[in-house]
């Protein structure tokens, strides 16, 4: 592993303790990140709003993350939702069907949204189970899980992608079509 790499998981373990210099450390050291991918999904006035809201969020919540290495993928989810948001606004858009699934989730209690989420997973065929677990409950890379598996890393990106899916379609019924953040 890269020193940057290693150093980079530090402060975000740092910064999940509440530790306000990590945390600003943190929000530095991902401002060139966020504002690259900003540009990508944001029209150019909505950069600046993007990521300074983004990088507040990751500030207020950054606690909450369960895992160090999912940090860049979930500050890439929130600039995204950031940037629909202020599209939205721009053109008065109907809420997204992520924020109604959002929504969806949030009404729920903490124990009805873990037995919803046991039954998602009981019910997955095994195949798909095996990648869910390897990834989000041991927190194993694609190609850990790859050369686990004796599989292709692009076969396991698949799989897992469908398995989220199906855990989806599960927690908020088929008419649900945007990955589940985090």
């Amino acid at each position: 592993m890269e020193a940057n790499t290693v150093e980079r998981e530090n402060l975000i373990l740092a910064a999940q303790t509440g530790d306000q210099a990590a945390i600003m450390r943190l929000l530095a050291v991902c401002q060139a990140d966020a504002r690259r991918y900003a540009r990508r999904h944001c029209h150019a006035s909505d950069i600046d709003d993007a990521v300074q809201e983004s990088l507040l969020v990751i500030s207020r919540k950054v606690s909450g993350l369960k895992a160090a290495a999912a940090f860049s993928a979930w500050l890439f989810t929130v600039i995204k939702r950031e940037c629909r948001r202020l599209e939205r606004m721009m053109f008065r858009h109907e809420p997204l069907e992520a924020e109604v699934a959002d929504q969806q989730l949030a009404a729920r209690t903490d124990e009805a949204l873990r037995v919803d989420l046991a039954n998602a997973l009981e019910s997955l065929p095994a195949h798909y189970l095996e990648v869910v677990l390897l990834r989000d409950f041991e927190e194993l890379t694609i190609a850990e899980i790859a050369e686990r598996l004796d599989e292709q890393p692009g076969a396991i990106k698949s799989r897992l992608h469908r398995a989220r899916e199906l855990v989806r379609e599960y927690m908020l019924g088929p008419d649900t079509k945007q990955p589940l953040a985090g």
